[in-house]
């Protein structure tokens, strides 16, 4: 399930610089256009609980799947700026219903496993991204019709979810929303809320390099590294290969040093690896490494964040993951128009300097994330 979502949107990636060219978007309008992921995510951020609790994760997650391919395959029919920005704003309104299922099923398995396992599931997300991005580089360097590859990449990550969703099985399909919540006092949902600002916040800058590695490593590639187009997807898979690399360490990390500790690590990986990247003159090596160090020290974050927000006060443990990985989308939502304006404005270089401000921000509040877990109920 996991790598079926990382691998549908990935397939789109690589192909940005292509479809940007195509269309003639400068980098401020690439970054708006980019920015309706998020628009989108946020918009239906009132729809998974009720979803879940209606039909359940797995069948979410799996039908969401299918629409967010559908909508993929339909960017590469884009012919213009705002077509491509309605697409892209589909492909976050479901995928954002898909992260919520996958997550609440999740952390449903790892309470039955009885140890920190969340953060390997978000390798094999990592892992599908990979997987999908380089493949998706290979098919634009040789050549490949956008349109065909992207409408076999969402059929065939549609059938990966389904195959993912019948080995989970019954265990992660328990409604999400209880009437016991609904009954919740106002005071214990402001403290939740409250609790779970940090974490929000640590949550964000995950999506934060998540969004760099999708929307700008490729761009990065090219603009600093002096990477020809075609092979440009090549930073997208080295930044989310690093990234999925980390998140399979770091369960072992995890529960060896703890949360906190290896947040912390990750803060000073995503600065150095920024510093690295921002400082380069057309050293395509030197780049690829920053971009590797940002991607591995992003790798707990958002596992991390979600695991802290399942035993957040106030709140059912499946409330509190609804919650963060909602907000934790704002970080999609103003990423791209930062860099882009920055980019606008200066350049590239200036612009992917907010890495290192989101590397600060981790090692500052890197503490929060060692909230014990209780059991979804």
């Amino acid at each position: 399930m996991f790598a079926s979502n990382g691998a549908v949107f990935a397939a789109l990636l690589p192909w940005y610089p292509l479809l940007s060219q195509r269309l003639d978007l400068g980098a401020a309008e690439f970054g708006l256009i980019v920015a309706a992921f998020a628009v989108g995510a946020i918009a239906s951020s009132a729809l998974p609980t009720p979803l879940i609790a209606r039909f359940g994760a797995i069948p979410v997650a799996v039908f969401g799947t299918a629409l967010v391919g559908v909508t993929v395959a339909a960017a590469a029919w884009a012919s213009s700026s705002w077509m491509l920005a309605v697409t892209i704003f589909l492909i976050g309104f479901f995928d954002a219903i898909v992260d919520v299922a996958q997550n609440i099923a999740g952390i449903r398995v790892q309470d039955l496993a009885g140890r920190s396992i969340l953060s390997s599931m978000h390798a094999l997300w990592s892992l599908g991204g990979v997987a999908s991005g380089a493949i998706a580089t290979l098919a634009a360097a040789g050549g490949v019709d956008v349109r065909v590859f992207l409408a076999v990449a969402g059929a065939m990550c549609f059938l990966l979810v389904i195959a993912g969703g019948w080995l989970v099985g019954p265990a992660a399909q328990t409604p999400v929303a209880t009437t016991a919540d609904a009954a919740r006092p106002r005071g214990g949902l402001r403290l939740a809320f409250v609790a779970a600002l940090p974490l929000i916040a640590i949550a964000i800058c995950g999506t934060m390099l998540e969004d760099v590695a999708n929307n700008w490593a490729a761009m990065s590639a090219v603009q600093i590294g002096g990477m020809p187009v075609a092979l440009a997807g090549l930073a997208f898979t080295v930044t989310i290969g690093s990234q999925c690399v980390g998140r399979f360490s770091g369960d072992l990390l995890i529960n060896r040093f703890g949360r906190a500790a290896v947040a912390r690590a990750g803060g000073f990986l995503i600065a150095a690896g920024a510093l690295l990247v921002v400082s380069t003159h057309d050293q395509v090596v030197t780049l690829l490494l920053g971009l590797a160090m940002a991607g591995y020290g992003s790798a707990t974050l958002v596992p991390s964040a979600l695991t802290a927000a399942a035993a957040l006060p106030g709140i059912s443990a499946g409330a509190g993951v609804t919650l963060v990985s909602w907000l934790m989308r704002i970080g999609f939502l103003v990423t791209s128009p930062l860099i882009g304006g920055l980019t606008e404005a200066t350049d590239l270089r200036w612009g992917l300097c907010v890495l290192m401000v989101v590397g600060v921000v981790v090692i500052l509040l890197a503490p929060t994330v060692s909230r014990s877990r209780k059991t979804m109920p």
